[in-house]
């Protein structure tokens, strides 16, 4: 194994070859990986996990304890909340309508066009190779399954799939969709937890 070494900032891991400018701010316990960029402005929290080759887009936040896997490219204005898991290869996007250039053919700068942006609240977990087209909130708690595309909102706690995806069930804390038990209420097999759906929204038992 390849000896790690540690990066200029204290507590934090920084890889070699990863990429990561001066002004962003990098939180304690901290690994980013080989390849990684991590763009000005960016504010990175505790513990959190850059994977090999991914992008996080200047200025934007992330979250304690957020997960960011190979490839997965993050761009601004996206907003990670706490605990919050990107898989590898996916990508928030954060144009309406993309292009090179303008209508009388010279090259697009910054000022031709809004940048939109992707929003996961906490514990939302995106799979592998998605795509979630901004602009869109991904709630809390929520999963969108690998390979998906995500062109509308997702509630809270909701497993979400296809192309585009669509809700096909909902899901606990522990990730694990929940068992239905009638009259709204759903439970988690996993740690016994209890949800209530009330309005077409899911929310913990009280």
């Amino acid at each position: 194994m390849t000896e790690q070494k540690q990066g200029s900032r204290e507590g934090v891991r920084i890889l070699p070859s990863a990429d990561v400018d001066d002004r962003a701010e990098i939180g304690e316990g901290t690994s980013v990986w080989h390849l990684a960029q991590v763009r000005e402005g960016a504010r990175v929290g505790r513990n959190v996990v850059i994977g090999r080759g991914a992008y996080i887009g200047p200025d934007v936040p992330v979250g304690d304890n957020c997960k960011i896997q190979n490839h997965a490219l993050v761009y601004e204005p996206a907003v990670l909340e706490p605990g919050v898991f990107i898989g590898p290869a996916v990508v928030l996007t954060n144009d309406h309508y993309p292009r090179a250039v303008n209508a009388d053919g010279t090259p697009k700068s910054a000022h031709d066009w809004t940048p939109v942006g992707v929003t996961l609240r906490e514990g939302a977990s995106v799979g592998a190779r998605s795509v979630c087209i901004a602009p869109v909130t991904i709630g809390r708690w929520a999963l969108v399954a690998a390979g998906s595309v995500v062109s509308k909102d997702v509630p809270d706690f909701a497993l979400v799939a296809g192309v585009p995806a669509k809700r096909l069930r909902w899901v606990g804390k522990a990730g694990e969709p929940l068992e239905d038990r009638g009259d709204g209420l759903f439970v988690c097999p996993k740690d016994g937890s209890e949800y209530v759906e009330i309005d077409g929204v899911l929310k913990e038992k009280a």
